[in-house]
């Protein structure tokens, strides 16, 4: 498993990407979009109430990526800063559209049971986005996702 929410995206953006004929020159515009995108809508979602929950039902499949406000902002991100910015017409646009909800499904069902207790949960998001090792994941509070809440939250995570 990769290292970190953010490799775990640019895997899925790379994947999905590769099914769609991307201009050279809007390819690496295309790919850095289509990640930030993602990591924005999941960092966004991550401060608001609710937002962890959220992510924890995309993340286990109990919502489907297509369905999901997570994917509704991120695809509403892409569009609005990189699509509409990059011109590419309109069926590219909707090729290039349609691998938000690809990537997200790919994202779906990650988030398992990492720590035995038999409930997924906080620390099982954080020992999944630091790539599975749950030491590692605890002595560092959480990596990225740790570190999001911790400054929302106020904690030291």
């Amino acid at each position: 498993m990769a290292a970190s929410i953010l490799d775990l995206i640019k895997n899925q953006v790379a994947a999905q990407a590769g099914n769609v004929e991307i201009p050279a020159q809007a390819k690496n515009t295309v790919l850095n979009g289509l990640t930030d995108s993602i990591f924005g809508s999941l960092t966004q979602t991550v401060a608001k109430p609710g937002g962890v929950d959220l992510i924890k039902n995309l993340l286990t499949g109990k919502t489907a990526a297509a369905s999901s406000p997570i994917t509704a902002l991120a695809g509403n991100m892409f569009n609005a800063n990189i699509l509409k910015k990059l011109n590419l017409g309109s069926l590219l646009n909707g090729k290039l559209a349609a691998l938000v909800p690809a990537v997200m499904g790919g994202l779906s069902g990650i988030l398992k049971d990492q720590d035995g207790d038999g409930d997924v949960d906080f620390q099982d998001i954080i020992i999944t986005l630091k790539g599975g090792n749950k030491t590692q994941a605890q002595k560092t509070g959480g990596g990225l996702l740790g570190g999001l809440l911790g400054k929302i939250l106020g904690g030291s995570r």
